[in-house]
């Protein structure tokens, strides 16, 4: 079968390989529909190896080259002895994270995200959604309804993201909420504020065409580019006492704006961290003491959170397929998908690979 696979920086190759095993006990495979090209994708391509282990990953025993893909969704082929959570036939969503399951002190606390041996479908399994099929463990599996398409089942990933991020800042009813970065996680982010109840949306990002998808994809936000508008003053002019917004969500993984996070928050408010930083930035801890905030990390998301995030995409109230600009085929992908996105004066967002195409 075909599949995109990582090499080294810049190495992106449409491979032939072999089509998964039968399931062993335990085990899922599955059929891929649609992936979804990430930020994580991108950096791996352009700057990579950093998730995909140079040596055999000590969990999983995955390494380079790499079938990427860990936003996705397909059609269940086979299962495992065991497996009673799925079967032929099944539409699913496929939550990435692999883990030890017992023998963690934080699996053994259900925080099977924070668990030091973590793997990812995609990036440090055998396995990955950039190819026809791939072969999951079964707590990998959600099994979607009706009601959920198939482009949808590849959001979920992304969007829970952007729910735990939210739900780390505490995010409530009537609240002013700021994002920087306006890609796809920071407007995911947006709408998942708005389905909190936020009554007040800010995003900053220096790219204009991005701000304009944010405009479109979640209305009335208030759009700010740094380079034309200082963030803080924005926010001050614009929130209720002219302290700035109770949450700050930052979205781009950049110092500028965390920085400029900190500025626009309130007294005891909430700067919540989502992008990843590629080294130290310095912070004015002086202003983190004088304002009395709280500022927290937010890393992927608790694997629980599947099905409630797949009810907030049915339901509309959290329109995932909004961040999609463009589908193209496997073949085409790394063209039309990966180096479009990398293209700093283009125009796309998120990139569907459709793998029936």
């Amino acid at each position: 079968m075909k599949a995109l696979r990582f090499h080294s920086a810049k190495d992106l190759r449409i491979d032939e390989i072999e089509t998964p095993p039968d399931p062993g006990p335990g085990e899922v495979r599955v059929e891929n529909r649609f992936a979804g090209i990430c930020g994580t994708d991108l950096h791996e391509y352009a700057y990579g190896p950093i998730f995909v282990p140079r040596e055999p990953h000590s969990f999983t025993g995955a390494s380079s080259p790499q079938v990427l893909g860990h936003e996705f969704g397909g059609v269940v082929t086979a299962v495992g002895r065991g497996v009673e959570n799925a079967r032929e036939g099944d539409r699913v969503s496929i939550q990435p994270l692999v883990m030890p399951r017992t023998g963690d002190y934080y699996a053994a606390r259900g925080l099977f995200h924070l668990s030091s041996e973590l793997a990812l479908v995609g990036l440090s399994w055998n396995h990955g959604g950039m190819s026809e099929a791939a072969l999951v463990n079964d707590y990998n599996v959600f099994v979607i309804d009706d009601g959920m398409t198939d482009r949808q089942a590849a959001l979920v990933e992304p969007t829970a993201v952007a729910v735990y991020a939210c739900d780390r800042g505490g995010v409530a009813a009537g609240n002013s909420v700021l994002v920087t970065g306006a890609g796809p996680i920071g407007i995911l982010a947006l709408l998942a504020a708005r389905a909190s109840g936020a009554s007040q949306l800010f995003v900053s990002d220096v790219n204009d065409k991005r701000l304009d998808l944010a405009s479109e994809a979640v209305p009335g936000v208030v759009t700010i580019n740094p380079a034309a508008s200082d963030v803080g003053d924005t926010l001050r002019e614009a929130t209720e006492g002219h302290v700035g917004c109770d949450v700050a969500i930052e979205c781009a993984g950049s110092e500028h704006a965390l920085k400029a996070c900190l500025d626009s928050v309130r007294k005891q408010g909430v700067v919540v961290q989502t992008g990843l930083h590629p080294g130290e930035n310095p912070l004015n801890w002086f202003d983190v003491t004088f304002k009395d905030v709280d500022i927290r990390g937010s890393w992927a998301y608790p694997t629980h959170y599947w099905p409630r995030v797949a009810r907030l995409i049915t339901s509309g109230q959290v329109p995932a397929e909004m961040i999609v600009t463009r589908t193209v085929s496997l073949s085409n992908a790394i063209e039309q998908g990966f180096d479009a996105l990398l293209d700093p004066t283009g125009d796309q967002l998120k990139i569907l690979i459709d793998l029936s195409q």
